[in-house]
């Protein structure tokens, strides 16, 4: 595909955020702000070329990614059912509460290793994240790693 296979803007469905603590706000516009300066994503079998304006959000206990081009006109719309990222999600969202904790007062090896288990979390969901989106969209591991941290702030309902 020629053109400019990236997201040029990002948006989440606010009714679906499932909490505003103040870690969970930084995360997300870090990982906004990140995703921005440097992704790939190229939808499959779309002519549109990019760049892309990409609204997430959870309907019915489905990921939904709607594409669309630069000036928001919709040309692609698509789900991932949220069941299948409900544990990572958890797990990921548990060890985060954990390492927010031990950064209070914990050792720096004891830190160390929560955010050890952390990144590796987060690295298996972006992985799980990729393989389902690889029939509608190829994206790479950073931008897997980005749009993770974005699902992980939506509500997973169940």
């Amino acid at each position: 595909m020629a053109g400019d296979p990236r997201i040029h803007d990002i948006t989440l469905d606010e009714r679906s955020v499932i909490r505003h603590s103040p870690q969970v706000d930084h995360e997300r516009k870090v990982a906004i702000f990140d995703l921005l300066e440097d992704n790939h994503f190229e939808p499959v079998g779309l002519e549109e070329a990019g760049p892309f304006i990409v609204h997430l959000s959870i309907e019915e206990n489905r990921l939904i990614f709607d594409l669309r081009d630069k000036d928001d006109t919709p040309l692609q719309r698509f789900g991932l059912g949220a069941s299948t990222f409900r544990r990572i999600v958890k797990d990921y969202f548990m060890v985060c509460d954990s390492y927010y904790e031990a950064i209070k007062t914990a050792a720096p090896s004891k830190i160390e290793a929560i955010d050890m288990g952390r990144r590796g979390l987060h690295n298996e969901g972006a992985e799980m994240l990729r393989e389902r989106l690889k029939e509608k969209v190829e994206v790479d591991l950073p931008t897997a790693r980005r749009l993770f941290t974005l699902v992980c702030v939506l509500h997973i309902k169940g």
